[in-house]
Protein backbone atom coordinates (compact mmCIF):
# COMPACT_ATOMS: atom_id res chain seq x y z
CA UNK A 1 0.00 0.00 0.00
CA UNK A 2 0.64 3.36 -0.43
CA UNK A 3 -0.71 7.11 -0.16
CA UNK A 4 0.16 7.66 -3.80
CA UNK A 5 -1.86 4.67 -5.49
CA UNK A 6 -5.21 5.51 -6.73
CA UNK A 7 -7.76 3.14 -5.17
CA UNK A 8 -8.04 0.54 -7.37
CA UNK A 9 -4.70 -0.53 -7.45
CA UNK A 10 -5.51 -2.03 -3.80
CA UNK A 11 -8.43 -4.12 -5.14
CA UNK A 12 -6.75 -5.85 -7.58
CA UNK A 13 -5.60 -9.60 -7.98
CA UNK A 14 -2.69 -9.23 -10.68
CA UNK A 15 -2.28 -12.47 -12.64
CA UNK A 16 0.52 -14.44 -11.73
CA UNK A 17 2.57 -15.56 -15.50
CA UNK A 18 4.26 -18.64 -15.67
CA UNK A 19 7.87 -18.73 -14.26
CA UNK A 20 10.98 -17.79 -16.00
CA UNK A 21 13.80 -19.34 -14.17
CA UNK A 22 17.47 -19.44 -14.69
CA UNK A 23 18.03 -22.93 -13.93
CA UNK A 24 20.50 -25.04 -15.54
CA UNK A 25 19.72 -27.87 -18.19
CA UNK A 26 16.18 -26.91 -17.57
CA UNK A 27 13.41 -28.69 -19.22
CA UNK A 28 10.66 -25.80 -19.18
CA UNK A 29 6.97 -27.09 -19.60
CA UNK A 30 5.39 -24.35 -17.75
CA UNK A 31 3.75 -21.67 -20.40
CA UNK A 32 3.18 -23.81 -23.19
CA UNK A 33 5.58 -22.10 -25.54
CA UNK A 34 6.15 -24.04 -29.27
CA UNK A 35 9.13 -26.19 -28.23
CA UNK A 36 10.52 -26.15 -32.23
CA UNK A 37 11.18 -22.43 -32.57
CA UNK A 38 9.67 -19.90 -35.06
CA UNK A 39 9.39 -20.32 -39.47
CA UNK A 40 13.21 -19.52 -40.27
CA UNK A 41 11.21 -17.35 -42.81
CA UNK A 42 10.03 -14.98 -39.40
CA UNK A 43 13.31 -15.45 -38.46
CA UNK A 44 15.26 -14.32 -41.58
CA UNK A 45 12.17 -11.36 -41.70
CA UNK A 46 13.36 -9.85 -38.46
CA UNK A 47 16.68 -9.62 -39.60
CA UNK A 48 16.09 -7.67 -42.60
CA UNK A 49 13.22 -5.47 -40.70
CA UNK A 50 16.63 -4.90 -38.23
CA UNK A 51 18.35 -3.16 -41.37
CA UNK A 52 15.27 -0.25 -41.71
CA UNK A 53 15.10 2.60 -40.38
CA UNK A 54 13.83 1.98 -37.19
CA UNK A 55 14.27 5.59 -35.78
CA UNK A 56 10.83 5.56 -37.32
CA UNK A 57 7.61 4.34 -36.10
CA UNK A 58 6.26 1.30 -37.02
CA UNK A 59 2.60 1.27 -39.27
CA UNK A 60 0.07 2.40 -36.54
CA UNK A 61 -2.44 -0.08 -38.67
CA UNK A 62 0.03 -3.19 -39.06
CA UNK A 63 -1.69 -2.59 -42.39
CA UNK A 64 0.51 -5.35 -44.18
CA UNK A 65 -0.41 -7.77 -41.17
CA UNK A 66 -3.62 -7.07 -41.10
CA UNK A 67 -3.47 -8.12 -44.62
CA UNK A 68 -2.12 -11.05 -44.14
CA UNK A 69 -4.05 -12.76 -41.74
CA UNK A 70 -7.02 -11.62 -43.29
CA UNK A 71 -5.80 -14.26 -46.12
CA UNK A 72 -4.92 -16.89 -44.04
CA UNK A 73 -8.41 -17.17 -42.43
CA UNK A 74 -10.70 -15.50 -45.59
CA UNK A 75 -11.69 -12.73 -44.07
CA UNK A 76 -11.39 -8.78 -45.36
CA UNK A 77 -8.58 -6.90 -43.82
CA UNK A 78 -10.72 -4.15 -41.55
CA UNK A 79 -12.57 -7.67 -40.27
CA UNK A 80 -8.46 -7.48 -38.63
CA UNK A 81 -7.47 -6.00 -35.15
CA UNK A 82 -3.93 -6.47 -34.33
CA UNK A 83 -2.34 -6.03 -30.60
CA UNK A 84 0.66 -6.37 -28.06
CA UNK A 85 -0.06 -10.29 -27.41
CA UNK A 86 -3.61 -11.39 -27.45
CA UNK A 87 -3.32 -10.58 -23.36
CA UNK A 88 -3.49 -7.19 -24.59
CA UNK A 89 -6.13 -7.96 -27.09
CA UNK A 90 -8.60 -9.45 -24.68
CA UNK A 91 -7.71 -6.32 -22.49
CA UNK A 92 -9.51 -3.80 -25.01
CA UNK A 93 -12.05 -6.35 -25.59
CA UNK A 94 -12.90 -7.07 -21.65
CA UNK A 95 -13.10 -3.00 -22.19
CA UNK A 96 -14.78 -2.02 -25.07
CA UNK A 97 -16.72 -4.62 -25.43
CA UNK A 98 -17.90 -7.01 -22.36
CA UNK A 99 -18.93 -4.12 -19.58
CA UNK A 100 -22.93 -4.09 -19.94
CA UNK A 101 -25.78 -3.98 -17.52
CA UNK A 102 -25.82 -7.33 -16.91
CA UNK A 103 -22.88 -9.67 -16.13
CA UNK A 104 -20.53 -11.65 -17.98
CA UNK A 105 -20.42 -14.85 -17.82
CA UNK A 106 -17.21 -17.25 -17.99
CA UNK A 107 -16.33 -20.68 -16.60
CA UNK A 108 -14.92 -21.24 -13.26
CA UNK A 109 -11.86 -23.30 -14.36
CA UNK A 110 -10.73 -21.34 -17.38
CA UNK A 111 -7.57 -18.82 -18.85
CA UNK A 112 -7.33 -16.88 -14.94
CA UNK A 113 -6.34 -13.42 -16.25
CA UNK A 114 -10.32 -12.81 -17.09
CA UNK A 115 -11.27 -12.57 -13.41
CA UNK A 116 -8.08 -10.16 -13.51
CA UNK A 117 -9.51 -8.20 -16.28
CA UNK A 118 -13.36 -7.83 -15.10
CA UNK A 119 -11.77 -6.35 -11.73
CA UNK A 120 -9.61 -3.78 -13.48
CA UNK A 121 -12.80 -2.54 -15.74
CA UNK A 122 -15.12 -2.92 -12.79
CA UNK A 123 -17.50 -5.51 -14.73
CA UNK A 124 -19.58 -7.48 -13.18
CA UNK A 125 -19.38 -11.72 -13.75
CA UNK A 126 -21.28 -14.68 -13.24
CA UNK A 127 -19.04 -17.82 -12.95
CA UNK A 128 -20.27 -20.69 -14.36
CA UNK A 129 -18.73 -23.53 -13.25
CA UNK A 130 -17.69 -26.50 -15.05
CA UNK A 131 -19.09 -30.10 -15.63
CA UNK A 132 -17.78 -32.81 -13.32
CA UNK A 133 -15.62 -34.12 -16.36
CA UNK A 134 -14.19 -30.18 -16.31
CA UNK A 135 -16.09 -29.75 -19.37
CA UNK A 136 -17.86 -26.43 -20.66
CA UNK A 137 -21.87 -27.33 -21.75
CA UNK A 138 -23.59 -24.85 -23.62
CA UNK A 139 -27.00 -25.16 -21.93
CA UNK A 140 -25.37 -23.91 -18.85
CA UNK A 141 -24.94 -20.62 -20.59
CA UNK A 142 -28.70 -20.06 -20.97
CA UNK A 143 -28.96 -17.50 -18.07
CA UNK A 144 -29.21 -13.80 -18.65
CA UNK A 145 -25.89 -11.82 -19.79
CA UNK A 146 -24.46 -8.77 -20.90
CA UNK A 147 -21.78 -11.04 -22.66
CA UNK A 148 -19.67 -14.49 -22.86
CA UNK A 149 -16.01 -15.30 -23.20
CA UNK A 150 -15.33 -19.00 -23.74
CA UNK A 151 -11.40 -19.87 -24.45
CA UNK A 152 -11.88 -23.00 -26.63
CA UNK A 153 -10.01 -24.80 -26.50
CA UNK A 154 -10.07 -24.14 -22.71
CA UNK A 155 -7.65 -23.45 -20.25
CA UNK A 156 -5.61 -24.94 -18.66
CA UNK A 157 -7.48 -28.15 -18.82
CA UNK A 158 -7.40 -28.47 -23.18
CA UNK A 159 -10.79 -29.72 -23.65
CA UNK A 160 -12.61 -28.19 -27.07
CA UNK A 161 -15.91 -27.53 -27.79
CA UNK A 162 -16.98 -28.60 -31.33
CA UNK A 163 -17.63 -25.97 -33.60
CA UNK A 164 -22.09 -26.74 -33.60
CA UNK A 165 -21.75 -26.19 -29.84
CA UNK A 166 -20.31 -22.59 -30.43
CA UNK A 167 -22.60 -21.79 -33.38
CA UNK A 168 -25.48 -22.59 -30.98
CA UNK A 169 -24.14 -20.48 -28.31
CA UNK A 170 -24.06 -17.83 -31.08
CA UNK A 171 -27.79 -18.28 -32.14
CA UNK A 172 -28.80 -18.35 -28.42
CA UNK A 173 -27.13 -15.51 -27.65
CA UNK A 174 -27.63 -12.65 -30.65
CA UNK A 175 -27.74 -9.67 -28.40
CA UNK A 176 -24.89 -10.33 -26.52
CA UNK A 177 -21.27 -10.08 -27.76
CA UNK A 178 -19.78 -13.55 -27.46
CA UNK A 179 -16.03 -13.99 -27.71
CA UNK A 180 -14.14 -17.21 -28.52
CA UNK A 181 -10.29 -17.40 -27.54
CA UNK A 182 -8.51 -19.28 -29.93
CA UNK A 183 -5.13 -18.95 -28.25
CA UNK A 184 -4.46 -23.38 -29.06
CA UNK A 185 -7.38 -23.57 -31.78
CA UNK A 186 -4.08 -24.97 -34.36
CA UNK A 187 -3.30 -27.87 -32.22
CA UNK A 188 -6.99 -29.80 -33.15
CA UNK A 189 -9.71 -27.66 -32.37
CA UNK A 190 -11.83 -26.52 -34.51
CA UNK A 191 -11.97 -22.21 -35.43
CA UNK A 192 -14.97 -20.57 -35.08
CA UNK A 193 -13.56 -17.71 -37.60
CA UNK A 194 -15.41 -19.53 -40.25
CA UNK A 195 -18.70 -18.70 -38.62
CA UNK A 196 -17.84 -14.22 -38.22
CA UNK A 197 -20.10 -13.95 -41.96
CA UNK A 198 -22.88 -15.20 -39.93
CA UNK A 199 -22.77 -13.72 -36.56
CA UNK A 200 -22.30 -10.32 -35.92
CA UNK A 201 -21.78 -11.00 -32.41
CA UNK A 202 -19.02 -13.13 -32.57
CA UNK A 203 -15.38 -12.42 -31.79
CA UNK A 204 -12.90 -14.40 -32.59
CA UNK A 205 -9.23 -13.94 -30.71
CA UNK A 206 -6.30 -15.72 -31.34
CA UNK A 207 -2.33 -15.65 -30.57
CA UNK A 208 1.46 -16.34 -32.31
CA UNK A 209 2.79 -17.22 -29.26
CA UNK A 210 2.04 -20.82 -29.45
CA UNK A 211 1.37 -22.35 -32.74
CA UNK A 212 3.34 -20.01 -34.29
CA UNK A 213 6.02 -19.86 -31.54
CA UNK A 214 6.85 -16.02 -31.49
CA UNK A 215 5.97 -15.42 -28.31
CA UNK A 216 8.70 -13.21 -27.67
CA UNK A 217 7.54 -11.14 -29.87
CA UNK A 218 3.93 -10.51 -28.15
CA UNK A 219 1.61 -10.50 -31.67
CA UNK A 220 -2.23 -11.45 -30.92
CA UNK A 221 -5.57 -10.76 -33.11
CA UNK A 222 -9.06 -10.52 -33.43
CA UNK A 223 -11.49 -11.44 -36.30
CA UNK A 224 -14.72 -10.01 -36.32
CA UNK A 225 -17.54 -8.29 -38.39
CA UNK A 226 -16.82 -4.53 -38.82
CA UNK A 227 -18.30 -2.99 -35.79
CA UNK A 228 -16.57 -5.54 -33.09
CA UNK A 229 -12.81 -4.51 -34.86
CA UNK A 230 -13.83 -0.84 -34.96
CA UNK A 231 -14.58 -0.73 -31.19
CA UNK A 232 -11.55 -2.23 -30.70
CA UNK A 233 -9.90 0.27 -32.81
CA UNK A 234 -11.12 2.93 -30.91
CA UNK A 235 -9.99 1.79 -27.31
CA UNK A 236 -6.06 1.21 -28.90
CA UNK A 237 -5.99 4.46 -30.66
CA UNK A 238 -7.30 6.26 -27.11
CA UNK A 239 -4.46 4.44 -25.46
CA UNK A 240 -1.65 3.10 -27.50
CA UNK A 241 -1.66 3.72 -31.81
CA UNK A 242 1.64 2.11 -31.88
CA UNK A 243 1.66 -1.25 -30.13
CA UNK A 244 3.40 -3.61 -32.73
CA UNK A 245 6.77 -2.81 -33.30
CA UNK A 246 8.39 -3.02 -37.08
CA UNK A 247 10.23 -6.42 -36.45
CA UNK A 248 7.19 -8.53 -34.98
CA UNK A 249 5.36 -6.88 -37.51
CA UNK A 250 7.51 -8.33 -40.29
CA UNK A 251 8.37 -11.67 -38.42
CA UNK A 252 4.29 -12.23 -38.09
CA UNK A 253 3.58 -11.49 -41.80
CA UNK A 254 6.69 -14.45 -43.39
CA UNK A 255 5.27 -16.63 -40.47
CA UNK A 256 1.75 -16.61 -41.50
CA UNK A 257 2.96 -17.58 -45.16
CA UNK A 258 4.65 -20.10 -44.34
CA UNK A 259 2.36 -22.87 -44.41
CA UNK A 260 4.56 -25.95 -44.73
CA UNK A 261 6.45 -25.10 -41.55
CA UNK A 262 2.99 -23.88 -39.29
CA UNK A 263 1.87 -27.93 -40.94
CA UNK A 264 5.13 -29.36 -40.20
CA UNK A 265 5.25 -27.39 -36.29
CA UNK A 266 2.10 -28.30 -35.10
CA UNK A 267 1.78 -31.63 -36.02
CA UNK A 268 5.25 -32.85 -34.38
CA UNK A 269 3.28 -30.93 -30.79
CA UNK A 270 0.20 -33.18 -31.61
CA UNK A 271 2.36 -36.37 -31.93
CA UNK A 272 4.63 -35.55 -29.12
CA UNK A 273 1.31 -35.28 -27.16
CA UNK A 274 -0.39 -38.56 -28.46
CA UNK A 275 2.87 -39.97 -27.01
CA UNK A 276 3.22 -38.39 -23.78
CA UNK A 277 -0.41 -38.95 -23.02
CA UNK A 278 -0.30 -42.46 -23.24
CA UNK A 279 3.14 -42.48 -21.26
CA UNK A 280 1.50 -40.76 -18.18
CA UNK A 281 -1.67 -42.90 -18.51
CA UNK A 282 0.91 -46.09 -18.31
CA UNK A 283 2.01 -44.90 -15.03
CA UNK A 284 -1.40 -44.19 -13.53
CA UNK A 285 -2.16 -40.90 -14.58
CA UNK A 286 -5.65 -39.31 -15.45
CA UNK A 287 -5.22 -37.16 -18.60
CA UNK A 288 -8.36 -35.23 -20.09
CA UNK A 289 -8.57 -35.38 -23.54
CA UNK A 290 -6.36 -32.39 -25.09
CA UNK A 291 -6.80 -30.19 -28.21
CA UNK A 292 -3.87 -27.96 -27.26
CA UNK A 293 -0.37 -27.52 -26.70
CA UNK A 294 -0.48 -29.27 -23.45
CA UNK A 295 -2.28 -31.73 -21.26
CA UNK A 296 -3.69 -31.36 -18.06
CA UNK A 297 -2.91 -33.99 -15.62
CA UNK A 298 -3.51 -35.50 -12.49
CA UNK A 299 -1.90 -39.11 -10.65
CA UNK A 300 -5.03 -40.79 -7.90
CA UNK A 301 -3.30 -40.23 -3.98
CA UNK A 302 -0.63 -37.63 -5.23
CA UNK A 303 -0.99 -34.10 -4.73
CA UNK A 304 0.13 -31.88 -7.33
CA UNK A 305 2.08 -29.17 -5.72
CA UNK A 306 3.85 -32.28 -4.28
CA UNK A 307 4.43 -33.40 -7.56
CA UNK A 308 5.64 -30.40 -8.92
CA UNK A 309 7.87 -29.35 -6.28
CA UNK A 310 9.34 -32.96 -6.54
CA UNK A 311 9.86 -32.42 -10.72
CA UNK A 312 11.46 -28.76 -10.45
CA UNK A 313 13.78 -30.88 -7.75
CA UNK A 314 14.56 -32.72 -11.26
CA UNK A 315 14.78 -29.65 -13.38
CA UNK A 316 11.61 -29.94 -15.08
CA UNK A 317 9.05 -27.43 -14.76
CA UNK A 318 5.67 -27.63 -15.00
CA UNK A 319 2.66 -25.93 -13.96
CA UNK A 320 0.11 -25.76 -11.00
CA UNK A 321 -2.37 -24.02 -9.77
CA UNK A 322 -3.36 -24.24 -5.92
CA UNK A 323 -6.88 -23.53 -6.75
CA UNK A 324 -10.61 -25.61 -6.17
CA UNK A 325 -11.13 -28.64 -7.95
CA UNK A 326 -7.95 -28.69 -9.55
CA UNK A 327 -5.47 -28.22 -7.37
CA UNK A 328 -3.94 -32.08 -7.67
CA UNK A 329 -3.68 -31.14 -11.65
CA UNK A 330 -0.98 -31.08 -13.22
CA UNK A 331 -0.37 -28.57 -16.44
CA UNK A 332 2.30 -29.60 -18.64
CA UNK A 333 3.41 -28.15 -21.73
CA UNK A 334 4.34 -30.44 -24.73
CA UNK A 335 7.86 -29.89 -25.36
CA UNK A 336 10.27 -31.48 -28.05
CA UNK A 337 10.53 -35.83 -27.89
CA UNK A 338 14.11 -35.23 -25.53
CA UNK A 339 11.73 -32.98 -23.44
CA UNK A 340 9.19 -35.10 -23.27
CA UNK A 341 11.79 -38.49 -22.88
CA UNK A 342 13.10 -36.13 -19.20
CA UNK A 343 9.95 -35.90 -18.12
CA UNK A 344 8.71 -39.40 -17.87
CA UNK A 345 12.43 -40.15 -16.85
CA UNK A 346 11.74 -37.24 -13.51
CA UNK A 347 8.20 -38.91 -13.38
CA UNK A 348 9.45 -42.20 -12.73
CA UNK A 349 11.96 -41.20 -10.32
CA UNK A 350 9.27 -39.81 -7.98
CA UNK A 351 7.49 -42.55 -8.41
Amino acid sequence: MSKYWSPIVSLLEPYVAGEQPAIPNLVKLNTNENPYGPSPKALEAIRHAATADLRRYPDPTARRLRESIARHNGVAADEVFVGNGSDEVLAFVFASLLKHDAPLLFPDITYSFYPTYAKLYDIETRIIPVREKFDVVIEDYDVPCGAIILPNPNAPTGIGLPLPEIERLLAAHPDQVVVIDEAYIDFGGESAVSLVPHFENLLVVQTFSKSWALAGLRIGFAIGQRPLIEALERMKDSFNSYPLDTLAQAAACAAIDDEAWFEESRGKVMANRATLTRQLQERGFEVLSSQANFVFARLPGRRGAELAAGLRERAVLVRHFAKPRIADFLRISIGTEEECRRLIEAIDGLL
